[in-house]
């Protein structure tokens, strides 16, 4: 790394610019949350009504003075805005306070610095922080940039600066040339899992809305879960068995978050790519957030950004534990598929419900029926055993084996072409999939 991040446990001041655009005005509550994730102590709050922002500071000369004065008396060690800040005015602002200053996007990138567990997980930061920090380290040295600086000033600056730009350079392409590597390690896998038909769902949602708790919830895992923002960076895959269905690949994914820095976006791509090719996105949407509809909007400009935005996608209204007068159920469109479920991970109220939609909908492309197998088909009987697809045997009077079988036309294609048999010769009862 060419830098150090801050810390946790400093006195910051936080300051949140009130505009009058709706699109690019952050929620302060949310601010205070990420200040909080990342272990800062907030000194106080500033709200800055604010409709034109100036180049210099951001903010008017006059609000500087104030919260330099503000920095002074609580003593504090850093200030940040609620608001993406030039390089220029980053530095003019820590030479105006005498202290550091972060803006939001420095802010989620600490956050995710301290959540990254895995070396991939740290690789993405690593990449996505010297992409943001690039163009200050570089700035830092425009002193020495100068062509006439006087004694000592020239040669040194410009070889020192040329160093660092290359120092960069080659430290960014060895980290994308190993993202590469997990990147093509991950689209390998991807094709494992569709050589066995393996249905592959990915757990989408805004940051904090128990993405995490529902994964644990549903696959018996300990993957760590918290009442923070970020708490999940790194990928988690694990195996889901669903009753008519069988193995399901779920994964749980980086939460998204309002104005989610383009820089992560694309330091996470090999990670995002799990949710862009699956076969169903389950949003999971906290029921009780007054902005959930704000938070439902981001998520989807997010999945746009990934290339996400075609897939099918079943809704999790979670947190019912919440709300009153509101129970677990499932919400179906009009052609009577699964729309929307409500559940709370918490305390498993809905678990069954869900399970019963992502059979539904992962379903569709099952063949569903009884065969009735002669004796003379004792291999073909052993293969469905093997395959795992059969559901219950019973015999008839002629010792033929009555199998229910829930098995994917895709599967069930190649049995046929492999051995040369013709299902509806034994169906006894065939269940429209």
């Amino acid at each position: 790394m060419f830098f150090e991040r801050h810390e946790g446990g400093e006195r910051a001041i936080l300051v949140h610019l009130d505009g009058q655009d709706p699109e690019a005005r952050e929620d302060p509550q949310e601010f205070q949350e990420l200040a909080l994730s990342a272990g800062a102590e907030t000194a106080c709050f500033v709200v800055v009504p604010r409709q034109r922002p100036t180049a210099k500071y951001l903010i008017g000369s006059g609000k500087v003075a104030e919260l330099r004065e503000l920095v002074q008396s609580e003593q504090a060690d850093l200030v940040i805005f609620n608001h993406v800040l030039t390089p220029s005015q980053e530095r003019n602002l820590e030479r105006a306070f005498e202290c550091r200053v972060l803006d939001r996007t420095g802010l989620i990138l600490d956050i995710f610095a301290q959540r990254a567990r895995t070396h991939e997980g740290k690789l993405q930061v690593e990449l996505a922080q010297l992409g943001h920090m690039s163009t200050r380290l570089v700035r830092g040295w425009t002193h020495l940039e100068r062509q006439k600086g006087g004694i000592g000033l020239r040669g040194p600056g410009e070889t020192q600066l040329e160093t660092d730009r290359r120092l960069l350079r080659v430290r960014i392409s060895q980290i994308q040339q190993k993202l590469e590597k997990v990147r093509s390690q991950r689209e390998q896998a991807r094709r494992g899992r569709k050589r066995a038909d393996i249905p592959a769902v990915s757990l989408v949602g805004y940051t904090n809305a128990g993405k995490s708790t529902l994964f644990n919830a549903l696959t018996d895992s300990d993957v760590f879960a918290a009442d923070q923002l970020f708490a999940t960076l790194d990928p988690t895959l694990r195996r889901l068995e669903l009753a008519d269905l069988g193995p399901v690949v779920l994964a749980d994914t980086v939460g998204f978050i309002r104005h989610l820095p383009h820089k992560l976006v694309e330091a996470f791509r090999a990670t995002l790519e799990e949710s862009s090719n699956s076969d169903l996105l389950l949003h999971v949407i906290d029921a009780h957030e007054p902005e959930r509809l704000a938070q439902i909007e981001q998520v989807l400009v997010v999945l746009g950004e990934i290339g996400a935005q075609n897939l099918p996608i079943l809704e999790v209204y979670n947190k019912v534990d919440l709300l009153e007068g509101v129970e677990p159920q499932i919400q179906r469109d009009a052609e009577g598929r699964p729309q929307r479920v409500w559940l709370s991970a918490r305390d498993g109220r809905g678990l069954d419900l869900l399970r019963q939609a992502l059979a539904e909908l992962l379903g569709h492309d099952m063949f569903v029926a009884t065969l009735c197998l002669p004796q003379s088909l004792a291999r073909l009987r052993a293969q469905l055993f093997a395959l795992g697809v059969v559901q219950s045997e019973t015999h008839d009077e002629h010792g033929s084996s009555l199998l229910a079988v829930s098995v994917p036309r895709s599967e069930l294609n190649r049995l046929v072409s492999r051995e040369g048999w013709q299902p509806d010769e034994f169906i006894l009862q065939h269940t429209l999939q």
